[in-house]
């Protein structure tokens, strides 16, 4: 249980420090960065919730070729769910990417019109 409360502290932490991230990119519409944030919440307790049924599924798994062949496909599922977990984040981070490269960008007409200024 201790180990459970532990994760969910990290998760929130996680969600805290993604959240500051976005708040970094300025050219970010709040809309977006609200929308983005709700995607990486999910995809970390979709991720969390996944990671701690497998364990207890496997936990309670014995060497018995019975029991591989009634928990294989539930563990099968679970991995599956962390993985697109791990897919929603890494299309997430690209999108981030993207628009911090966006935002570094400068508008050389832009900046002919602030030095004009």
């Amino acid at each position: 249980m201790e180990d459970l409360l532990e994760r969910i502290e990290k998760s929130k932490k996680k969600v805290k420090d993604f959240a500051d991230l976005l708040d970094s990119i300025e050219s970010l519409e709040d809309k977006k960065k609200a929308l983005w944030k709700e995607i990486y919440e999910n995809s970390i307790n979709d991720r969390e919730n996944a990671y701690i049924l497998f364990h207890e599924a496997y936990a309670s798994m014995s060497n018995t070729a019975a029991e591989h062949i009634s928990v294989g496909p539930i563990l099968n599922k679970y991995l599956e769910r962390m993985s697109k977990s791990n897919e929603q984040l890494l299309k997430l981070a690209d999108l981030i990417a993207k628009a911090e490269e966006q935002s570094a960008r400068i508008d050389p007409d832009d900046l002919f019109s602030k030095i004009k200024e």
